[in-house]
């Protein structure tokens, strides 16, 4: 009951003190109650919302010490608060104390990654927009224009809604346009105009694009452009805003070549120095000494000196650098000028690529972190899958070893009954190839032997030529050893590869015979059937050359696996229609040769584009 009461007393001054309508001093006092009845010893998401909102309050109040106090001790509880909807927004608020309060652009930067990190795992794409957009924005003060691009760029795709995306554009814009790309600059200040929200804003966005105009000498459209926003009465509301445009009127007019008094320069002087607007200052007085610059060499030297002083006061070197590119040539017997000229330009670009690299340190550690906090969620989910997968297995254990059991016995009786098909089968396709062989001698022996024999006996007994009866004699004997070596079986022994080459050398007198990889073959690896079998394919590969492609060149190439010794044959030749190669008799036997010893054997031919065979044979 009584921890109840008390979650009810934190929630009742905690939505006090977010209540706006209140002081802040009023909504300090009821966060300060809420934290002060929270469990010291519990640090919940509810410790993480009230501590985040004390600090908020806190940065309101101006009261930084005791910002920073209670920002270490939320984030050193962080892991057990464990809430990324705190965190993303603290680290935002952190980010924007060290961009606007004490100006540490790289503390400001590595806070606003923080906070768009946590935003993005909360799905949150305002927030990490908005984070991204400060970080281009602080680029952009720091002239990092086109590390401050890309990053715009980047918050734009998470950026959906006014006035965050008109601000992006407006920004992005001031890239262009300080960079010199004044088109791009024109186009950005376009969209942030047409997607303004409100008249104010819209002015606002309209004096920059004029200002674009006015350093591209494109005079007409910003005179156009600012007489346009002079009749709107909403910039009399908003003196500043009124201010820039009278002197950006005055400033085109002039270099437009128009006849320009210097009252029209000095009205936006006076209302200047009433909005106390200081940066509008420097521009006023930068344009004064350039009008008098010609005129008036001292007055312009005095608006020029005005700058510089304005400048040191304001901390923005850029406008000092600006103005002494003015006074260098009003003197320029001053070599204290030139030197405080190259003195500045050496800081700023010292700066710049501070802020560079400290932008990409950051991004680079952020990637880094990203990738480890990945690497570590990828071991812990290994490391559950593994405990779920051993968990299955001891609920399994028992009940599946009957399963495995019974599954043991029918795969033993199935792969019996296969092995005694395969068996059966292998022997058939032995015996099928056996015969297929006798066919082919016989066929061989009938018809070709046969016929030349009977020519023989004619010769003998026609009387004719003893020459002519000797040379067909020897062809039959030529004739006689091929058949030979066709029927005898094969020695697989040590002289086994000088047998094979034999062989198809024998077939190779009147073509070219071109053999690779075979050094590299261990034959003794290969058993003594597989060495019959790729000795028959191959001497029928040849004996189908010499017969039916009229090939001239012949390419062989071996290469041995652990497993298997694969042969690529191919030839020149005039190839056939791929639809009968197998129709063949010889082709068809040593297909069954290689599938009897579990091997393959592809065939690939065009009409006119050769012959090829892909054998693999198990070692």
């Amino acid at each position: 009951m009584n921890t109840a009461i008390e979650s009810d007393s934190i929630s009742y001054y905690y939505q006090r003190a977010k209540n706006k309508e209140l002081s802040l001093e009023d909504r300090s006092d009821a966060i300060q109650h809420a934290y002060s009845k929270l469990n010291p010893r519990v640090y919940d998401s509810i410790f993480g919302e009230v501590l985040y909102y004390k600090n908020y309050i806190h940065l309101n109040l101006g009261q930084y010490d005791s910002l920073l106090n209670n920002s270490n001790i939320l984030l050193l509880h962080k892991t057990e608060i464990n809430s990324s909807t705190v965190l993303a927004k603290h680290y935002y608020l952190l980010a924007y104390y060290y961009q606007q309060i004490t100006r540490d652009y790289g503390k400001a930067i590595e806070n606003y990654t923080a906070s768009k990190n946590y935003a993005l795992k909360l799905n949150d794409s305002s927030l990490a927009g908005k984070n991204l957009m400060n970080i281009g924005v602080i680029q952009k003060n720091q002239n990092d224009f086109f590390g401050s691009k890309e990053t715009l760029v980047e918050a734009l795709t998470f950026l959906k809604e006014p006035p965050l995306t008109t601000h992006c554009y407006n920004t992005l814009a001031t890239n262009h346009r300080k960079l010199l790309n004044y088109e791009e600059a024109i186009d950005c200040y376009g969209k942030a105009i047409s997607e303004a929200s409100g008249t104010e804003e819209k002015l606002l966005y309209e004096n920059n694009l004029a200002a674009t105009y006015i350093d591209n000498a494109q005079y007409d459209e910003a005179l156009s452009l600012l007489n346009t926003i002079s009749k709107s009465s909403e910039r009399l509301k908003n003196k500043k805003l009124h201010a820039r445009m009278l002197d950006n009127l005055a400033y085109a007019r002039w270099l437009s070549g128009a006849q320009v008094n210097q009252q029209e320069f000095l009205t936006p002087v006076r209302i200047r120095k009433e909005e106390n607007d200081r940066r509008g200052l420097l521009a006023s007085y930068t344009h004064l000494g350039e009008f008098f610059s010609k005129t008036r060499p001292k007055m312009a030297k005095t608006y020029f000196d005005s700058v510089i002083q304005l400048s040191r006061k304001l901390k923005i070197p850029r406008a000092e650098t600006d103005a002494l590119q003015f006074l260098m040539p009003l003197e320029p017997t001053n070599i204290n000028l030139r030197n405080r000229y190259v003195y500045l330009q050496d800081s700023l670009y010292e700066q710049e690529l501070k802020v560079k690299t400290q932008f990409a340190k950051y991004i680079y550690d952020d990637q880094l972190k990203q990738e480890s906090i990945q690497r570590l969620q990828r071991i812990n989910l290994e490391h559950e899958l593994e405990a779920t997968k051993q968990r299955s297995q001891s609920i399994l254990l028992i009940s599946g070893l009957v399963v495995v059991i019974l599954a043991a016995l029918f795969i033993s009786l199935f792969m019996a009954q296969r092995s005694k098909r395969l068996k059966q089968k292998n022997r058939t396709a032995k015996i099928e190839a056996a015969y297929e062989t006798e066919a082919a001698l016989s066929r061989k022996l009938h018809d070709d032997f046969g016929g030349k024999l009977n020519h023989a006996m004619v010769l003998l007994q026609n009387g004719s030529d003893r020459k002519d009866v000797l040379d067909m004699v020897g062809v039959l004997y030529d004739q006689s050893r091929r058949f030979s070596r066709e029927i005898n079986d094969v020695d697989t022994g040590p002289s086994y590869k000088d047998n094979l080459f034999g062989v198809l050398e024998a077939y190779s007198k009147n073509i070219q015979l071109f053999v690779t990889g075979s050094k590299e073959i261990d034959w003794t690896r290969i058993s003594p059937l597989s060495k019959k079998t790729l000795y028959k394919v191959l001497q029928e590969l040849m004996i189908n050359m010499q017969k039916h492609s009229e090939a001239t060149m012949v390419f062989i190439d071996f290469n041995q696996t652990n497993q298997s010794l694969k042969v690529a044959y191919s030839d020149n030749g005039v190839g056939t229609a791929k639809t009968p190669i197998k129709n063949k008799n010889g082709l068809l036997n040593t297909e069954k040769r290689i599938h009897a010893v579990k091997g393959t054997l592809t065939f690939d031919s065009n009409k006119g584009e050769g012959f090829t065979a892909n054998i693999k044979i198990p070692n």
